[in-house]
C-alpha cells in the first residue's frame, strides 16, 4: 500500500514537473520572440524545439530526481525544499547548454548580432536572442517550480492538521526520549504523523499507557504487536544505556515493510546542523562535527574576505593614515602593536593593531585581558579602542589569510589552554577562522563580558553559518560594531 502511494506520489509530482517546465521554456521563448520581434514558426515542431523544450524536461526532471525532490518526505522543511528546487534548476541550466553544445545545436550562435563599438553591461543579453531566452528560462524556472510546489506543501499541510492524509505511527521506547519524541510529533500536526502507540524499550512491561497512548507491550513481543496493529513508520527512541541492543532491533524489523527512523539520544547541541551520514565502502560513516567552511563554503568566504578587505582598506585608507600618524607624533614607540592569537585549527599568527598602551607597557603575551581605564593605555589609545579603530590593520591578516572579515575573536594561547579546560566545546570556535567581527560582537559582548554568553554566541554562528549570515553581521557591524560600551 505504501510502495503504491509512493508511486502515485511521483508519478504525480513527475507530470505536474513536466508542465510547470515546459510552461517555463514556452514563457522564456514567448519573452524572446517579442523582444526580438521574431516570425513565429511555420511548422508545429518548432513550437518544441525552440523553446528548448525537448532538452529542458528530461534535464530537469532528472535533475530534480537525483536531488532527491522526488522522495515523500513529510519532515522536510518548505524552505529547505526550495532551496533544492533553486539548486537544481541552476545545474539544469547548465546541462542544457552543455546538451545543445554537445549535440551542435544553432541556437548558441543562430541570431547574434554584430558587437556595438560602444559596448555597456548586459549587452549580449540585449543582442543575443539564445542568451536572452536562457536568462529568462532561469529565473522563471525555479520560480514556477517552486510555487507549485510551495501551494502544494502548504495545502497538504493544511490537510493533514484537519486529519486528513495522515500516517500512524509507533514510537518504540517509554522513557524521555520515547516522551520528547510524540510530543514533537504532536506539536508539528504539519507532517501528518500521528502516533497510535507506544512499545516499551524493555523486554515486558506492566505499563498500560504514557502521555494517554496506550503501551502494547514492551520489545519481546514487538514482532507479534506490529502484526496485529499494523502502521506506516517506527520511531526507534532508545535511551542511551540500551543503544546495544538496537542492531537487534533493526534486524527484526527488517521483516515489516514500514519507514523507520532513529532517534539519537543526544542533546540537540551536539547536533549542529550540517550533521551528515556518508558511505566509504559500505561502511556507513556519521559526520558527527566538521569545519561548515570546507569546500565550496570556505572558497565563496575565502573570495568574500578578500574582496571586502581590500574594499575596506581603500575605504579606510585615509583614517589609517591619520590615525598612524596621530600615534607616530603623540606617542613613542612604534605603531602597529603585534600579539600571538590563535585562529583556524589552533594555528598560532600574529595579529596586528594599532598601538594603544605606552612602548614600555605593550607586553606581546599578557596573561590577562585588559581592564577597563587601564593606566598602561594612552590618551589617543582610549579612543582608538572605544571606536574600535586600533583593530583596522588586522585586514592585513584578513588578506593573509590568518583571519576572516566575520568569525569568533582571536584569543591568547595562553587563555585557550586554561579556556579548554574550563569551557567544554570551547574548542569548536578553532573549526573557523577568528574574525574582526563576529555573531557575539554585535550582540554587545565585547571586552570584559561573560565568557560562556560569547561561546554561545559563538557557537551558534558556526552551527549556522552561510555567506548570507557573514553578510549579515558585516551590516549590523557598521552600525552597531564599532562603538559600544563594553569596548574597553
Amino acid at each position: 500500500m505504501l510502495k503504491q502511494k509512493s508511486d502515485l506520489f511521483l508519478t504525480l509530482f513527475g507530470l505536474v514537473d513536466v508542465l510547470a517546465v515546459s510552461g517555463a521554456c514556452l514563457f522564456a521563448w514567448g519573452a524572446r520572440v517579442l523582444f526580438f520581434h521574431e516570425p513565429l514558426p511555420t511548422h508545429w515542431e518548432s513550437y518544441f524545439k525552440d523553446p528548448l523544450i525537448l532538452y529542458a524536461v528530461p534535464i530537469v526532471i532528472v535533475t530534480l530526481y537525483l536531488s532527491k525532490l522526488y522522495r515523500p518526505r513529510r519532515d522536510r522543511t518548505i524552505w529547505g525544499e526550495l532551496g533544492q528546487v533553486l539548486r537544481a534548476s541552476l545545474i539544469s541550466i547548465a546541462m542544457i547548454v552543455l546538451a545543445i553544445w554537445a549535440v551542435g545545436g544553432s541556437g548558441i550562435t543562430e541570431g547574434i548580432k554584430p558587437v556595438p563599438e560602444v559596448t555597456y553591461p548586459g549587452w549580449r543579453l540585449a543582442h543575443d536572442p539564445f542568451r536572452f531566452q536562457l536568462a529568462v528560462l532561469l529565473g522563471i524556472l525555479p520560480f514556477v517550480i517552486g510555487i507549485y510546489r510551495l501551494v502544494l506543501r502548504l495545502v497538504l499541510r493544511a490537510a493533514r492538521k484537519r486529519g486528513w492524509n495522515a500516517r500512524h505511527a509507533v514510537v518504540i521506547g517509554v522513557g524521555r526520549l520515547g516522551q520528547i519524541t510524540t510530543r514533537t510529533l504532536g506539536r508539528n500536526s504539519w507532517t501528518g504523523i500521528s502516533v497510535q502507540y507506544f512499545i516499551s524499550h524493555h523486554e515486558q512491561t506492566n505499563r498500560v499507557s504514557c502521555m494517554g497512548f496506550p503501551v502494547r507491550g514492551g520489545i519481546r513481543e514487538m514482532e507479534a504487536i506490529l502484526e496485529q496493529r499494523p502502521v506506516d513508520a517506527i520511531y526507534i527512541a532508545l535511551p542511551s544505556a540500551m543503544s546495544a541492543r538496537l542492531p537487534e532491533i533493526l534486524r527484526r524489523l527488517e521483516r515489516f515493510a514500514v519507514d523507520v527512523r532513529i532517534i539519537p539520544d543526544v542533546h540537540p547541541r551536539y547536533l549542529p546542523q550540517n550533521m551528515a551520514v556518508s558511505e566509504l565502502e559500505g561502511m556507513p560513516v556519521l559526520s558527527y562535527r566538521e569545519s561548515p567552511m570546507a569546500g565550496l563554503g570556505g572558497l565563496l568566504k575565502r573570495s568574500f574576505d578578500v574582496l571586502g578587505a581590500l574594499a575596506a582598506m581603500v575605504l579606510f585608507a585615509p583614517i589609517m593614515i591619520f590615525v598612524a600618524v596621530s600615534i607616530r607624533l603623540t606617542t613613542h614607540g612604534p605603531v602597529l602593536f603585534k600579539q600571538r592569537r590563535v585562529s583556524l585549527g589552533g594555528d598560532v599568527f600574529w595579529i596586528y593593531k594599532f598601538r594603544t598602551m605606552t612602548d614600555s607597557d605593550s607586553p606581546q603575551d599578557d596573561q590577562q585581558w585588559t581592564a577597563r581605564d587601564d593606566q598602561r593605555i594612552h590618551r589617543l589609545g582610549k579612543w582608538l579602542r572605544r571606536t574600535s579603530l586600533d583593530e583596522l590593520p588586522q585586514l592585513l591578516n584578513v588578506l593573509k589569510g590568518d583571519m576572516a572579515l566575520v568569525g569568533p575573536r582571536p584569543e591568547r594561547p595562553e587563555l585557550i589552554d586554561r579556556f579548554r579546560e574550563d569551557w567544554r566545546g570551547y574548542m569548536i570556535r578553532q573549526q573557523v577562522k577568528a574574525g574582526m567581527t563576529g555573531w557575539a560582537q554585535v550582540n554587545g559582548l565585547r571586552g570584559d563580558t561573560s565568557l560562556k554568553k560569547r561561546l554561545q554566541y559563538d557557537l551558534f554562528y558556526i552551527r549556522n553559518w552561510s555567506i548570507w549570515f557573514d553578510i549579515r553581521i558585516m551590516f549590523v557591524t557598521v552600525f552597531r560594531g564599532f562603538i559600544h560600551r563594553n569596548a574597553i
